[in-house]
């Protein structure tokens, strides 16, 4: 039975630096054989003990190491230094990644406000009514068609023997108006 290391890749016998530039796929096995484990201990510590993290980080930095790997002259020099700056530096943004934004939750409709409060208690009928009175005679007689009989513009205008623009135009008007309305209440509340 063949003998595995700490991050799962059969265990071989530490670099051979002998292996001959073609054979890449041997030196780079060798490579992780030898300096896995120890990245392993290292990402580790910088992930606060999370094996499942340590082992995505390790699997990471050897993949940077795969993709440079002309880059690298592994038979005259040690890659450990660019291996562990690696890892370090993929931990530090891994790290930052989780804190730049806040935790998501998941939003539940039945979940009440803070005091009980209903997620439109502040805008009631009481209110709307107070506002929709407050307008002008024409822009609340257009939204109480569109809104309240719901017509269509056309409908509207035919009913109220008024071009569809004007429809248009009163039902924006009013809209602005009552938001005004509205804003206005909740600010003196």
């Amino acid at each position: 039975m063949a003998r595995t290391s700490e991050v799962g890749v059969p265990a071989v016998a530490p670099a051979r630096r002998t292996a001959s530039p073609s054979d890449a796929d041997s030196v780079f096995r060798d490579l992780y054989a030898e300096h896995g484990p120890a990245l392993l201990r290292l990402t580790t510590v910088l992930t606060g003990g999370d094996h499942g993290r340590a082992e995505d980080l390790v699997q990471e930095t050897m993949l940077r190491a795969w993709t440079h790997r002309d880059n690298f002259d592994f038979q005259h020099r040690s890659p450990r230094p660019w291996l562990t700056t690696t890892a370090r530096r993929l931990a530090i943004d891994a790290y930052r990644a989780r804190h730049a934004r806040p935790l998501e939750i998941e939003f539940h409709e039945e979940a009440e406000l803070a005091g009980g409060q209903r997620a439109d208690a502040s805008v009631d009928e009481v209110g709307v009514r107070a506002a929709l009175a407050a307008l002008p005679h024409l822009q609340r007689q257009v939204l109480a068609e569109i809104y309240y009989r719901d017509q269509s513009v056309a409908e509207t205008a035919r009913l109220l023997q008024i071009p569809p623009g004007t429809v248009r135009s009163r039902t924006f008007y009013g809209i602005r108006a009552l938001r005004r309305a509205l804003v206005a209440d909740d600010a003196a509340a």
